[in-house]
């Protein structure tokens, strides 16, 4: 089923605060940005269900409204290599070569997954199942969708390497401290809240810290400072300093 150019329902908000643990914590203008970033990709996007599952307006905005969290201090040009999202109602698996769980090594077997962002202007695949409880539970660290989304953007420079578009007077400084805790989490380190899958590489890495830096704000300042400080830069956002507000 595919749906295309269905802006926000009249019930919205109160979906939205419901479902989305971030709505509490952001303020009047940040709620209304949210709102039109969520109708922005509602209506620009398309989106597509899979394997008979129903996409319903609920889904919708559950969805489009984290992937809007994402960019609430950028815009909406840095989604222009999104097209289309399509919902899995649970898991699915992938294949294809990719680095392997011993380091050196390559493998093509099945993997399941939750989420998968495609190359170039392909499509973000999601998990609903995942996506809900990424939604509701941010105490968690893990969100697909803003995993996935985080990917996007990582590729709108043309290499997806960990590296989202930067001034270049910033590149430097993002790539010595992002390197030294990749490279800490890929020596098997703990660097909570981060997970031991941004240890895959760069890409994932950026990813990671996304999740981490949006779910578990506070916990990410106290325990990586530096790294905390330039996704708090690049982002335009201090989701630690919401979180901790009364």
């Amino acid at each position: 089923m595919r749906l295309r150019r269905r802006g926000l329902p009249d019930d919205a908000e109160d979906l939205i605060a419901s479902e989305l643990a971030h709505w509490r914590h952001l303020d009047a203008d940040e709620r209304e940005r949210l709102l039109a970033t969520t109708d922005w990709l509602l209506r620009r996007k398309t989106w597509e269900a899979a394997r008979g599952f129903t996409l319903d307006d609920t889904r919708r905005v559950v969805l489009a409204a984290q992937a809007a969290v994402v960019v609430l201090g950028l815009s909406v040009d840095h989604y222009h290599l999104v097209t289309a999202i399509i919902v899995h109602p649970a898991g699915m698996t992938t294949h294809g070569e990719r680095a392997g769980s011993v380091k050196g090594t390559v493998t093509d077997s099945i993997m399941p997954i939750h989420g998968l962002a495609q190359d170039r202007r392909g499509p973000v695949l999601i998990s609903w199942n995942q996506a809900m409880a990424g939604a509701r539970h941010p105490e968690r660290g893990h969100n697909v969708v803003l995993h996935e989304f985080a990917h996007k953007i990582d590729m709108l420079d043309g290499i997806i390497d960990g590296t989202p578009p930067l001034p270049r007077a910033d590149r430097r400084h993002w790539a010595r401290v992002c390197t030294e805790v990749f490279r800490s989490v890929r020596r098997g380190e703990p660097r909570p809240p981060l997970r031991s899958y941004g240890g895959t590489n760069p890409a994932e890495f950026f990813a990671v810290a996304t999740e981490a830096f949006f779910d578990r704000a506070v916990e990410l300042r106290e325990n990586e400072p530096r790294l905390y400080d330039v996704l708090r830069s690049f982002y335009a956002q201090d989701p630690a300093q919401r979180t901790s507000s009364p």
